[in-house]
């Protein structure tokens, strides 16, 4: 096979031979997919390469992207599913999607039709008038190899691109014949990631003095400041600055940190902000959920895209790393703001009276808190476009970054379960708990079997309240009462579960919970919970998600 010697001899491999030796050069070590007549060939490399890339075929080609996904999302290296092409590679646009929300890095791999029908619109199986194109519009790139020749260097620039700058998914497509096809082929070198700009020190400077005279700065982190958590803290801490975190970026300052504040309890500081410090977030918080920027904000913005300074303007803004950016920042202030009195004690009051108003939003909190206390502090929680996801937004404290897992902007209905898969694949040592509403649990439950088949040791709670909650709660309090669609006929999660060989168990109310998630925890398996409800008693928790500005 190849290697990523610059002095190896060519070697005859075909096309997915060559793919899945440039797999093993980039250090992947599991590919999730479906075989089909379009990748035979590809799947048969995957099997001649079985003792080092473990592949794990899943029931819906949507199920092998978002584990994807969930691999990807929290470990920060490169998750890797593949599918057949057309209605296949459609399957998994939603997770595709979702990765480019998220920010994570995920390479699909996927076939085409026979190369020499490429284009001519003869109706061959899984014909797309124009695939590649498709996929451009959803990725950061969609890549084509038209000659095992081609294979090493288009899967290494793949690699260079899921790697570098701003991270986002990947797809690389074969023809179906041209991945059978062989020739001589020369080792291509793993390309190392390009290095992120440097921080401009004029940039620098005036960000610096901007915020060493505020009086009330914020500090606001997503997806891109994890791997900065050591400058954001000392960040903080060197400004007595609270560090606001809406969803990616939970956990970058531990929860329990006094800091630390998140969607819920970070509103009313915000009123009085006068300087935000945005490192690797879109802003979505501040512009479409707490919806007030205070008179004379100004911003400094850190970001590897350059595109994030027009999309939302910036007073200053650092187009590098959040952890280069961060750094040139903390570097910048340190002699112009000495040390700063602690405000601890004020934020660890703030963060007490948000948590005393969360507490009405029943039974989600109580349900919430009963995990957090079962769940080990490294342990990963996946949640869902539910009731009880919203509320975990924040009610649910997070203590390292990547242990909370969310579907980004996207927020599609659906995706926990099957992305709580691949993160359990992916940190098979730690605990992964996936949350999910009824609703959106069936969207994804015939990886059951998936889960079942290769003993994927995820614990399920299912929060069974017969109805799409939210839908549910329009309909009665907006629409006057028309209820259309919102109510839903289950099944009988706990035998579906036993039906899969999967141990269940029900709990119909905290103290049961608490038990069933001991056992599940200390299980080897998967698990599932059903913990049961009944259509609209939850209490709202918009009011702590999209808040009322002060007149």
């Amino acid at each position: 096979m190849m290697s990523s010697s610059s002095d190896s001899m060519p070697i005859k491999l075909n096309s997915a031979q060559a793919m899945v030796a440039s797999l093993l050069d980039h250090g992947v070590d599991c590919v999730f997919g479906i075989p089909g007549a379009h990748t035979y060939k590809l799947i048969d490399a995957l099997y001649e390469r079985r003792d080092r890339i473990r592949f794990i075929v899943t029931r819906h080609e949507q199920g092998a992207a978002y584990m994807a996904y969930g691999y990807a999302k929290s470990t920060g290296k490169i998750g890797v599913y593949t599918c057949v092409p057309g209605p296949g590679v459609l399957n998994t646009t939603a997770a595709l999607c979702t990765a480019y929300a998220g920010m994570a890095q995920v390479l699909c791999l996927t076939s085409e039709i026979p190369a020499a029908e490429i284009g001519r619109g003869h109706g061959v199986l899984h014909e797309l008038p124009d695939q590649l194109n498709t996929l451009r519009l959803l990725t950061k790139a969609a890549l084509r190899i038209n000659h095992p020749t081609q294979a090493g260097s288009v899967m290494a620039d793949a690699f260079y691109r899921l790697r570098s700058g701003r991270p986002g998914p990947v797809v690389v497509e074969c023809p179906w014949d041209t991945l059978g096809e062989s020739a001589l082929v020369d080792a291509v070198k793993v390309r190392a990631a390009a290095q992120p700009p440097a921080a401009d020190p004029d940039a620098v400077r005036r960000a610096a003095q901007l915020i060493a005279n505020a009086r009330q700065p914020m500090i606001m982190v997503g997806a891109g400041g994890c791997g900065a958590q050591h400058e954001i803290h000392e960040l903080s801490q060197l400004l007595q600055a609270p560090v606001v975190s809406h969803r990616s970026g939970r956990g970058i300052v531990p929860d329990d940190a006094p800091l630390a504040l998140n969607c819920g309890s970070g509103f009313r500081p915000w009123l009085k902000s006068d300087v935000l410090v945005a490192i690797g977030t879109r802003m979505e918080l501040q512009y479409l959920r707490w919806r007030k920027i205070p008179d004379g904000l100004r911003i400094v913005r850190v970001d590897i895209d350059p595109l994030e300074m027009t999309r939302r303007a910036a007073t200053v803004g650092l187009v590098t790393d959040a952890a280069v950016g961060t750094r040139a920042l903390v570097d910048a202030l340190r002699p112009l703001v000495g040390n700063r009195v602690s405000r601890a004690d004020e934020f660890t009051a703030i963060k007490a009276l948000a948590r005393k108003e969360f507490e009405s939003v029943r039974p989600q909190v109580g349900y919430l808190d009963v995990i957090r206390q079962a769940l080990p502090r490294d342990g990963f929680f996946v949640e869902e476009i539910s009731q009880m996801g919203f509320t975990a937004r924040f009610a649910f404290p997070v203590y390292a970054p990547r242990t909370y897992v969310s579907s980004g902007y996207q927020e599609n209905l659906g995706f926990g379960f099957m992305t709580a898969l691949g993160v359990k694949v992916a940190n098979p040592d730690k605990v992964v708990l996936s949350i999910n509403g009824d609703g959106g649990f069936l969207f994804g439950v015939q990886e059951l079997a998936t889960a079942a088949q290769y003993q994927i040791g995820i614990v399920i709670l299912v929060f069974n309240n017969r109805s799409f909650g939210n839908v549910l709660r329009d309909q009665k309090t907006t629409f006057g009462g028309h209820i259309h669609g919102a109510e839903l006929q289950n099944p009988d999660f706990v035998k579906l579960a036993d039906s899969f060989g999967i141990p269940a168990r029900r709990a119909n109310n905290e103290s049961e919970l608490k038990s069933a998630l001991q056992r599940a925890i200390a299980g080897s398996g998967p698990a599932l919970i059903e913990v049961p409800g009944e259509p609209g008693d939850e209490t709202s928790p918009w009011s702590f998600l999209h808040p009322t500005p002060p007149a």
